[in-house]
């Protein structure tokens, strides 16, 4: 598992909010990550619900 310093938590959060995820698999490690780390649910809502979407999918584990 990646460790905060090899994950750019903000970066991603800006990458993903400009619309410039470019894969399925990114966005899926991204989530992933954040669910993870419990970041995901301290964020603006839109955050929890992409998650929960992205669990409901399979997509991402809890």
């Amino acid at each position: 598992m990646e460790t905060e310093r090899d994950f750019d938590v903000v970066g991603f959060c800006i990458a993903w909010e400009m619309g410039e995820i470019e894969s399925e698999e990114e966005l899926a490690e991204g989530f992933q990550y954040l669910i993870d780390s419990g970041i995901v649910w301290q964020l603006q809502g839109s955050y929890g619900r992409m998650a929960s979407r992205l669990i409901e999918a399979g997509i991402c584990r809890p």
